[in-house]
């Protein structure tokens, strides 16, 4: 009794599946597998049987049985971000309606947690990865290069590699950031904050030393660093090494430098926020300093969401197609995977400036 209840509780094997059907295992095999040829008649005993004892695919199994296993890999930041939420959204939406599951790994942008995650990605067999890389320097990238040479193709989302030749999904960010900081130039503004900066300890001196530093950062940040200056150039306004915010990005690191700014004897006008915790961190800044925006201090910032609009006064930001990258980020993995293109594409998506009610001119007591 205890045997036959033993194995009245251990799920249905394929043999079990092969002998109620009829057909041999490796006719079930196949029809349980997806591969193969199986006629339209023995492929409906099959599944009937397979439906009557409650047969569940072993998904791995299935993986080193046929090469496939149905399921893309997903590596970003932070999961919590409504930016990678959002895009991670996208991913999921149009791989399951290819018939992939997802498997989504978050590192919080630590290269090591990242290396750890690709690894679990290759030893689960995956058919293709995504990935929101930390990766800058041509020692970073080892990981993924395994990956490709385990045969699992790669395609970047949000930020593009240096040094890796692969598909990558991105927006243009040094425009956005540049049509960003031209508003406020527009509007009066020559005294403006870019926040965040490189993660430096030590305040780069010149813009050569600015962008060296940048280069050694993650690429959406150097692009938009690049965005912000060329904003400047076009306006004729010098570059001012004291308005950029350098050291760990972090939303504390944005109150003590925005802190700083505002306490310069020339102090900010407007703050250029190019992260959610920059943003966050720029008004608690201000809010310390006993100032309000726009009044004292313009603010536009990165990632447009619910929470901006529904602030007091509401904040301009530029929304990002979140949805559309991850979209655009697992049709071209699943074109890799079908073996449809083989050059490398660098996809570029439109942002959009969303114009609410944080910018204004300069006010009168500080521009005299």
């Amino acid at each position: 009794m205890a045997a036959e209840r033993e194995r009245a509780s251990s799920p249905p094997t394929i043999s079990e599946v092969a002998a109620a059907a009829g057909v041999g295992r490796a006719t079930a095999a196949r029809t349980l597998g997806g591969y193969g040829y199986v006629s339209p008649e023995l492929r409906e005993r099959v599944l009937a049987a397979a439906e009557e004892l409650g047969y569940r695919a072993n998904a791995l199994a299935r993986s080193m049985s046929t090469g496939v296993s149905h399921t893309l890999g997903v590596i970003v930041a932070d999961i919590g971000n409504p930016f990678f939420a959002g895009v991670v959204r996208g991913i999921s939406d149009t791989s399951r309606e290819r018939g992939f599951d997802t498997i989504v790994l978050s590192t919080h942008e630590d290269l090591g947690e990242e290396i750890a995650a690709m690894n679990v990605l290759i030893d689960k067999r995956v058919d293709g990865v995504i990935v929101a890389s930390a990766a800058v320097e041509r020692g970073d990238i080892a990981h993924i290069t395994a990956a490709i040479e385990h045969g699992i193709p790669v395609v970047l989302v949000d930020r593009d590699v240096s040094h890796l030749d692969l598909d990558a999904v991105v927006i243009d960010n040094r425009a956005a950031a540049r049509e960003a900081v031209d508003i406020l130039i527009r509007a009066g503004h020559t005294r403006i904050g870019f926040v965040w900066g490189p993660s430096t300890n030590e305040r780069p001196a010149t813009r050569r030393e600015l962008l060296a530093a940048a280069a050694k950062n993650l690429w959406t940040d150097a692009e938009r660093l690049r965005g912000y200056l060329d904003a400047l150039d076009d306006a004729g306004i010098p570059f001012d090494p004291d308005l950029v915010m350098v050291g760990d990005k972090t939303e504390m690191r944005a109150v003590d430098e925005v802190s700083r700014m505002l306490a310069l004897p020339d102090r900010v006008t407007a703050v250029f926020c190019t992260e959610t915790d920059a943003m966050t961190g720029s008004l608690r800044a201000v809010r310390a300093a006993g100032l309000a925006y726009p009044a004292d201090v313009s603010l536009i910032g990165f990632d447009d969401s619910s929470w901006a609009a529904v602030m007091d006064p509401p904040l301009t930001m530029i929304e990002q197609p979140m949805h559309e990258l991850g979209e655009q980020a697992a049709e071209t993995l699943l074109a890799l995977i079908d073996g449809e293109t083989t050059t490398r594409s660098l996809h570029t998506l439109e942002t959009r400036l969303v114009s609410r009610a944080s910018v204004t001119s300069p006010s009168a007591s500080v521009v005299e």
